[in-house]
């Protein structure tokens, strides 16, 4: 198995959403805000190769939205989904596997192009896995979290007849050295993959740990649907992080890729940030 970061690009999202219920004057430390009091974030994918499966988590925000709703974020950077993967000497027709952790926008905007008066996959050849629990929860969407699922990302994955869901189960088996880990406070039945490589546990933390800024227990996102619910997740998860000495692969976490956290006196704290490349 190889796993290869893939790097989509940058875009802005309000510091205050990001954080919550801590003061700028706090968090602005770790995340400078700029004078829209916005923040940058990555929108990091990762690919496994294993054999003859090529396995993409996650695809980004993508390029179909219109010119309004992108104004909103603020992309920028020269990283793109297709140049990230052509940098790795693939392109979007050898991926097998799309695993989507979650159906908000910056995770599976990628998935699907516009093609024309068309919306299809982009990646042709691939199975796109989600889970039953939060395809429901997506397409029928309370009004809060609704922005966040856009039709046009969702419903072509289910019409192109690619859509797969994986097992349920806390920590099912999707493929060899790849287990399946669910959180429910960001959203309902958000999934973690969890991989084994080259001797270490990596684990895929999607939204329940944004960045290393959001490692204090309290530093949880206003998006989040169950905040209490989080904190009790990101407990959980950082203790066994730090007791397993797990590495935490970041996907928005604007300079860090990974990082692995230690438990102190004071709780968990960050120990070292790292590269996937450095594995």
């Amino acid at each position: 198995m190889n796993l290869h970061t893939i790097e989509t690009g940058l875009f802005k999202l309000d510091g205050g959403a990001m954080f919550g219920v801590v003061p700028k004057t706090i968090w602005q430390k770790s995340n400078p805000a700029d004078a829209n009091n916005m923040c940058t974030w990555a929108m990091r994918c990762l690919l496994i190769e294993d054999g003859e499966r090529l396995i993409l988590i996650d695809t980004g925000i993508g390029d179909k939205q219109d010119d309004k709703f992108l104004s909103h974020y603020y992309l920028h950077g020269d990283d793109t989904l297709e140049k990230s993967l052509a940098a790795k000497g693939f392109n979007s027709n050898d991926i097998t596997d799309v695993f989507l952790t979650h159906l908000h926008f910056d995770h599976c905007g990628g998935a699907i192009i516009r093609e024309g008066d068309k919306l299809v996959p982009a990646f042709k050849n691939a199975a796109y896995w989600s889970n039953e629990k939060h395809w429901e929860w997506a397409i029928e969407p309370n009004a809060r979290e609704k922005a966040s699922f856009l039709k046009d990302n969702i419903l072509p994955i289910q019409e192109s007849g690619q859509l797969k869901f994986v097992d349920a189960t806390e920590g099912a088996e999707f493929m060899p050295g790849f287990n399946v880990r669910y959180a429910f406070g960001h959203t309902d039945a958000m999934m973690l993959p969890q991989i084994q490589y080259k001797g270490n546990t990596i684990i895929y933390a999607a939204d329940l740990l944004p960045s290393t800024g959001h490692i204090p227990l309290p530093y949880v996102m206003a998006y989040d649907m169950f905040p209490l619910q989080t904190l009790k997740e990101k407990k959980a998860f950082l203790e066994e992080a730090a007791a397993k000495k797990y590495i935490l692969y970041l996907e928005h976490d604007a300079v860090n890729d990974c990082c692995t956290v230690e438990m102190t006196e004071k709780g968990v704290k960050l120990k070292e940030t790292l590269h996937l490349t450095d594995l």
